[in-house]
C-alpha cells in the first residue's frame, strides 16, 4: 500500500451535505415489521431512536458504486485508499422527536479524519456530524465514527472475547437470518455486500459468515428498551462497536437500569460482547 496522503484527506474537514427527507411512512413500517414488533407506527407517531439512519439516503448511481457496494471513494467522504471500511462507534443526542409524515433536513459536516497506527496497521478515522431538523427545531444531534483499515490475513483472529456484564435486568435472544440483513440492507439503502452476499463476505473480505449490521444492533438494543419501559425514552446514546456478529449462531440483546442511565449489550454465541451502549433515559 502506498503512503498515505493524511494532509490531502484532511482538505475534506469542514466539508457539508444537507440531505431532505419527508420522513415517509412505509420505512418505519417496514422496519416494525422485519423486527416483528406487534404494532406499527403510523403517521404522526414520533421516530424511534435510530430508526432515523433509514431516511436520508444518499443515492449513488449503479456505476458509482463500489465492488464492495459502498459508494465510490471521494464523495462527500475522503478517499481513504484503505479497503475496509466500518462504523466503529458513535454518540446520539434525541433534543426533540422526529414525526412520522413531515418534512426535515439533515445537515451532515466532516469534523476530523485522523491517521493512526494500530496492532492490526494503519487506521484512518472520520468523524462525521449529523444534525436533524423538523420544523425548524433541531431534532437529533450525531456524531457517526467511521474507521478504515487495512484488509487482514486470512489467517487473522477476531477481537478477543470481552465478556458482558453479568447482571442484565433484560436479555432477549436474536435469531438473524439472510431475510433480516437483506431488509435492513435494503430499507437502509447500505448496498456493503457482507451482509448479504455470503460469498463476497467470506472470500473477498475473509469474514466467517454474514456480518450483523452494527446500526442493525444498536437498533435491537433500544427496542429492547423500548419495550421495556414503554413510559420513558432515550434522550442520550454513546455506543461502540466491540466484536462482529455473524448470522450463524442466535445472539442476546441486553440491559440494565440504573436510575436514569442505561446500560445495553449484545453477546454472541462465544459469550463475547459485541456492541455496547450507554444511554440516558428521560420519563
Amino acid at each position: 500500500m502506498s503512503a498515505i496522503d493524511i494532509a490531502y484527506l484532511q482538505t475534506w474537514i469542514g466539508k457539508q451535505e444537507t440531505l431532505n427527507d419527508d420522513i415517509a411512512l412505509f420505512p418505519a413500517q417496514a422496519l416494525a415489521a422485519a423486527l416483528d414488533n406487534e404494532l406499527l407506527p403510523e403517521k404522526g407517531d414520533p421516530l424511534p431512536p435510530f430508526w432515523e439512519w433509514m431516511y436520508f439516503l444518499p443515492t449513488p448511481k449503479a456505476s458509482a458504486t463500489g465492488v464492495d457496494g459502498h459508494p465510490s471513494k471521494g464523495g462527500f467522504l475522503p478517499p481513504v485508499p484503505l479497503p475496509r471500511r466500518m462504523w466503529a462507534a458513535g454518540e446520539a443526542q434525541y433534543i426533540k422527536p422526529v414525526v412520522i409524515g413531515s418534512p426535515a433536513k439533515r445537515v451532515s459536516t466532516i469534523q476530523s479524519v485522523d491517521l493512526k497506527e494500530g496492532s492490526t496497521g494503519t487506521l484512518i478515522f472520520v468523524t462525521v456530524k449529523h444534525e436533524i431538523y423538523q420544523f425548524d427545531n433541531l431534532c437529533i444531534s450525531q456524531l457517526q465514527n467511521i474507521v478504515y483499515r487495512e484488509q487482514p490475513a486470512a489467517d487473522s483472529p477476531l477481537p478477543p472475547v470481552k465478556a458482558p456484564p453479568a447482571d442484565a435486568t433484560w436479555s432477549k435472544t436474536i435469531t438473524p437470518d439472510p431475510v433480516l440483513l437483506f431488509r435492513y440492507s435494503a430499507l437502509t439503502f447500505n448496498g456493503h455486500r457482507i451482509h448479504y452476499d455470503r460469498t463476497y463476505a467470506v472470500q473477498e473480505e475473509l469474514y466467517p459468515a454474514l456480518v450483523v449490521h452494527g446500526p442493525l444492533l444498536v437498533t435491537l438494543l433500544l427496542e429492547l428498551a423500548r419495550s421495556e419501559l414503554p413510559n420513558e425514552s432515550v434522550s442520550y446514546i454513546k455506543f461502540r462497536a466491540v466484536r462482529p456478529t455473524f448470522d450463524t449462531a442466535p445472539f442476546k440483546v441486553e440491559a440494565k437500569s440504573e436510575g436514569e442511565t442505561l446500560q445495553l449489550w449484545s453477546v454472541d454465541s462465544d459469550n463475547a460482547m459485541c456492541m455496547k451502549i450507554d444511554a440516558k433515559i428521560k420519563g
